[in-house]
């Protein structure tokens, strides 16, 4: 296995943060399809960090899922499917026509992705075994 590039991983990670920041902006200023697109590229830098920093292939999109999958596995916390999910539907949210966004949902989904951060933080971190 080769060594994670951590400065790849912090650089992911402080993206992934900023993105949710932005996400949460955006829905306070009413604009539902760039909280949503924000919400959603928090939670793919985020995942991208963790791929980076485990050793997993995130090239493309559909990479997403199998690497929170594999982060699923490896934290053992079932939750970070649901998470995986909300945060998906906020990247779905784009395709939709304004009026068919919910702020209140959307706001919810962040608030997920929040949580999805600080779940798949500690996977991110140098450790022994990485």
């Amino acid at each position: 296995m080769t060594t994670p590039d951590y400065e790849e991983v912090t650089d992911y990670e402080a993206q992934a943060r900023e993105f949710l920041t932005r996400s949460r902006e955006f829905l306070t200023s009413g604009d539902l399809h760039q909280a949503s697109e924000k919400g959603w590229g928090a939670a793919a830098h985020m995942a991208k960090a963790v791929a980076v920093a485990q050793g997993w292939e995130y090239r493309k999109h559909r990479d997403f899922v199998r690497v929170m999958n594999q982060a699923r596995r490896k934290a053992n916390n079932p939750r970070l499917l649901d998470l995986r999910s909300r945060a998906e539907s906020l990247h779905d949210n784009f395709y939709e026509r304004r009026r068919h966004l919910d702020a209140d949902i959307i706001g919810e989904d962040i608030d997920s992705v929040a949580e999805m951060l600080e779940l798949l933080s500690p996977l991110t971190q140098r450790g022994p075994d990485r």
